[in-house]
């Protein structure tokens, strides 16, 4: 892995100091100079905060069967940079080329019998685990359960008497407020670094389940799976994934809420498995332009671009074109946030769901399935005819091979785009589906919606297997 080693000397404490600004009202008088408010802002010694911490921290070591050649950094990669960042090879450890891979990553103990929390990528696929305390002590470690969606592991060690920390609340966490992790990044076991909360219910790639915690504290391989700190010593999150061009820090890093993750650990601990509902749909975000479309007043919502055949939507009357504007009366801001809403509920729960359909509000009441359940989109729609017009399309219907091929029971497929249409992105080889909400059954029909259409509309258009609205300004 690495050839060669450079360390770079670090600042080891954190110097402490008082910085004041006093604010003056634009009075000349007394009584003005005796109201100026003084700000303080401190830089926090954490110290203290790091004897009573550490002892439960763990460096977490893992052996794996794997291919000549494979390198750690290359299992579990998000796309665009997004990197579950570790396990690496411990200090002065050449990298192994043999069938056998030794890779290090951390955890903390949240149970005085030996449960310990880590992230499902450190210890997947692993033949053996090992928790080191902080004492050196060595424990083999059982995994008794892990979650590749929301990356969250739980260990058994066999031990009595083991420090533990704290769990504390994500939820009540500020941006802006310090934070601190421990871990073992690049195997240097017990590593402090810090920083503060950057923002909160961060989506990213393969995470949609997972609203981050988003920080600027330092963390590199190795520091997987650790605890991330609030200044009460409480663990608020698992430090998960980082924002890299490189495979190390670059000042973006992420961590799973504690809160999640606890929910988690408790199903695997009872159950042995992971249960979430599921609406059976794809989702999108509003942008200005769909709400535009749509008749929003601002960008919100989760828009339906497909329904699954025979799954909870579907049985419960939600159609492609919807809105999804709230569940069980919270607000839904964002497609992130339903997802996350949906596969935080049992499978069976009913959920109340708040709509806009053509541009009017509608509540339906859906029995959530579980997220093992598949179906088969539904996209509606008629019998094909001839070609369209104000879009600035050249479309046909859809030979019945074509249908059955793209798995649709309509729409038209577009042969060339100009105009309004290719500034929005449509191409050749697209199949639009729908109006906003309206299933469009061939050319004739589609000409005939955008004839009757308003100035901005969102088409529903099938590309290469996914289905999106794409929204169109017709001027």
């Amino acid at each position: 892995m690495f050839k060669r080693r450079i360390l770079v000397a670090a600042v080891a404490g954190v110097a402490i100091a008082t910085l004041s600004a006093t604010l003056i009202p634009d009075q000349g008088t007394a009584q003005a100079a005796d109201s100026a408010k003084t700000v303080a802002y401190g830089l926090p010694d954490f110290t203290d905060l790091v004897e009573r911490t550490a002892p439960a921290v763990v460096s977490i070591q893992v052996a794996r069967a794997m291919p000549t050649g494979r390198g750690p950094m290359g299992r579990g990669m998000p796309p665009e940079f997004f990197r579950r960042f570790g396990p690496p090879m411990g200090p002065g450890a050449e990298p192994d080329e043999g069938p056998v891979q030794q890779g290090q990553g951390s955890g903390f103990i949240i149970s005085a019998d030996g449960l310990v929390l880590t992230n499902a990528h450190v210890v997947e696929g692993a033949d053996e685990v090992t928790v080191v305390l902080a004492d050196r002590r060595e424990l083999k470690a059982k995994v008794l359960g892990l979650d590749e969606t929301t990356d969250v592991a739980v260990l058994r060690v066999q031990a009595k008497g083991l420090p533990t920390l704290a769990v504390g609340d994500a939820e009540t966490l500020k941006v802006g407020e310090w934070v601190l992790a421990i871990g073992s990044p690049f195997g240097f076991d017990h590593t402090v670094s810090a920083g503060v909360v950057s923002a909160k219910t961060r989506s990213l790639p393969r995470g949609g389940y997972v609203p981050f915690i988003q920080t600027d504290v330092a963390l590199n391989p190795g520091n997987s799976g650790g605890p991330l700190l609030n200044l009460k010593g409480e663990v608020v999150g698992i430090n998960s994934q980082i924002y890299s061009r490189s495979g190390g820090y670059m000042g973006l890093s992420f961590a799973i809420p504690i809160d999640l993750a606890m929910n988690i650990q408790q199903q695997l601990v009872s159950d042995g498995k992971v249960t979430r509902g599921r609406l059976g749909v794809s989702v999108q975000s509003v942008d200005q332009a769909l709400a535009d479309s749509f008749g929003l007043d601002r960008p919100r919502g989760a828009l339906v671009g497909a329904v699954e055949r025979g799954l909870a939507a579907d049985r419960a009357g939600i159609r492609a074109g919807d809105i999804i504007l709230a569940i069980d009366g919270s607000t839904v801001t964002d497609s992130a946030m339903l997802s996350r809403v949906i596969a935080e509920h049992k499978p069976g729960k009913d959920v109340k769901l708040e709509l806009l359909r053509e541009g009017k509000r509608k509540q339906l009441s859906v029995a959530l399935g579980a997220a093992e359940e598949s179906g088969s989109a539904v996209a509606d729609a008629g019998t094909p005819e001839k070609a369209a017009g104000r879009l600035g399309v050249v479309a046909r219907a859809l030979e019945p091979s074509q249908r059955e091929a793209a798995g649709v029971r309509g729409g038209v497929l577009v042969e060339a785009a100009g105009g309004p249409a290719a500034k929005a992105g449509l191409r050749a080889g697209d199949i639009i589906l729908a109006v906003n909400s309206r299933p469009v059954g061939g050319p004739q029909e589609l000409a005939s919606l955008i004839a009757k259409a308003p100035a901005k509309v969102a088409l529903l258009v099938k590309r290469e297997g996914g289905e999106l609205f794409v929204p169109v300004d017709l001027g």
